[in-house]
C-alpha cells in the first residue's frame, strides 16, 4: 500500500501567488471568517465570481486553503494540513501577520516578493556558508552580474540580505513570516 505525501509547492511560485494584494485581502477575511463560500468572498471583495473562485483555486493550489465540497456549494478556509508539509508553518506566519499587524497586506506582500524568482532563492542559499562578495556569489550561482545586481538589490531591500564592505549575508529576520521564507528557501 502506497501512501501519498502532500505536494511539496515550490517556494517561489508560491511568492508570486502571495505577492498579490487581491489574494492577501482574501487570506485576511478568511483569518476573521473561518469559512466563506466563492459569492460571500465575492461580494466581500467587490470581485465577480468568477475571479474570486480563481484566486481562491490559486491560494488553495499552493496549500495555502482548504476547500469543502457539499453539492453545489463549494467553502474555503485556511489550510490546517497536518505537519510535514511546508505550507502549515507559511499559513501560520500569514495568520499572526494579520492578527498584528497595521498594514498586514502591504508587509505580506513586501516580504513575498523577495523569492518570487528561483535566482533568488538560489542565491539565498549560495549564503548559507557566510558572507561573499558579488564575484563570489557570481562564480557560485553562475546568475549573470546585472541580473545577480538586481535580485541582490530586491533581498537587500526586503530585508533579508545585508551588505557591508561589499560582502553579502543573510540577515538575522525577527517576524515569524519573514523567518519561515528563509527557513523553505534553504529547504
Amino acid at each position: 500500500m502506497t501512501t501519498e505525501r502532500p505536494p511539496r509547492p515550490t517556494l517561489w511560485r508560491t511568492c508570486r501567488t502571495i505577492a498579490n494584494r487581491t489574494r492577501l485581502r482574501i487570506f485576511g477575511l478568511l483569518v476573521e471568517q473561518s469559512a466563506l463560500t466563492v459569492s460571500a468572498v465575492a461580494n466581500e471583495i467587490g470581485l465577480s465570481e468568477s475571479v474570486a473562485s480563481e484566486y481562491l483555486r490559486a491560494l488553495e493550489a499552493r496549500g495555502l486553503l482548504a476547500v469543502r465540497r457539499g453539492g453545489r456549494r463549494v467553502e474555503y478556509r485556511l489550510s490546517s494540513i497536518p505537519s510535514g508539509n511546508p505550507t502549515q508553518g507559511l499559513v501560520a506566519a500569514m495568520r499572526l501577520v494579520f492578527q498584528r499587524e497595521a498594514q498586514p497586506v502591504e508587509k505580506l506582500f513586501k516580504l513575498a516578493t523577495a523569492f518570487t524568482h528561483p535566482r533568488r532563492i538560489e542565491i539565498f542559499r549560495a549564503l548559507q556558508t557566510g558572507p561573499r562578495t558579488h564575484g563570489q556569489l557570481h562564480a557560485a550561482t553562475r546568475v549573470p552580474s546585472r541580473a545577480l545586481q538586481r535580485h541582490l538589490k530586491n533581498l537587500v531591500g526586503r530585508g533579508f540580505f545585508e551588505c557591508q564592505l561589499g560582502r553579502y549575508g543573510v540577515a538575522a529576520r525577527s517576524d515569524a513570516f519573514g523567518r519561515e521564507l528563509a527557513r523553505l528557501a534553504i529547504e
